[in-house]
């Protein structure tokens, strides 16, 4: 009678086991950096949208305050949200980054959308070869009456 070897099944077994764990480990540390990515990305589109509403506010000086909301100046709030990316070195720290710059058609507030390419540190055979990441932030500047 002969006797069967096991010893090919627990190599198996303990290549599956690592390959599995390796996966594992390649999705948390990409989900990780693509997380830290849209923070930072919401970070800069919450500051582009406030830095734009506070300086697109300009028609105070020519209608007044007429309600709770200051006016927007769409030529005005865009070149804010520009300048402040400029100034936040947005093109270094996000290469490839597309900006979106959006006043609502009354012209209360502004919404801000930046979206930019993922750089994953590592891939898994099959995802997308170039995902990207975005944030938006919308923000209006009001008006709070005096006591």
């Amino acid at each position: 009678m002969r006797r069967r070897d096991d010893q090919g099944q627990v190599t198996l077994l303990i290549i599956g086991f690592a390959s599995i764990l390796l996966m594992a480990i390649v999705v948390v540390v990409d989900a990780s950096a693509a997380y830290l990515q849209r923070q930072g990305l919401d970070n800069l589109a919450d500051g582009a949208a406030l830095y734009g509403a506070d300086l697109g506010s300009t028609g105070i000086y020519a209608q007044g305050l007429d309600g709770e909301r200051l006016t927007q100046q769409e030529g005005a709030v865009e070149a804010a949200v520009r300048d402040y990316l400029a100034r936040a070195d947005a093109g270094a720290t996000y290469p490839g980054i597309d900006v979106g710059v959006r006043v609502d058609p009354v012209g209360r507030s502004v919404t801000v959308r930046l979206s930019a390419p993922l750089d994953l540190p590592l891939t898994i055979p099959g995802s997308p070869r170039s995902p990207t990441v975005a944030a938006t932030s919308t923000a209006a500047v009001t008006v709070v009456p005096g006591d």
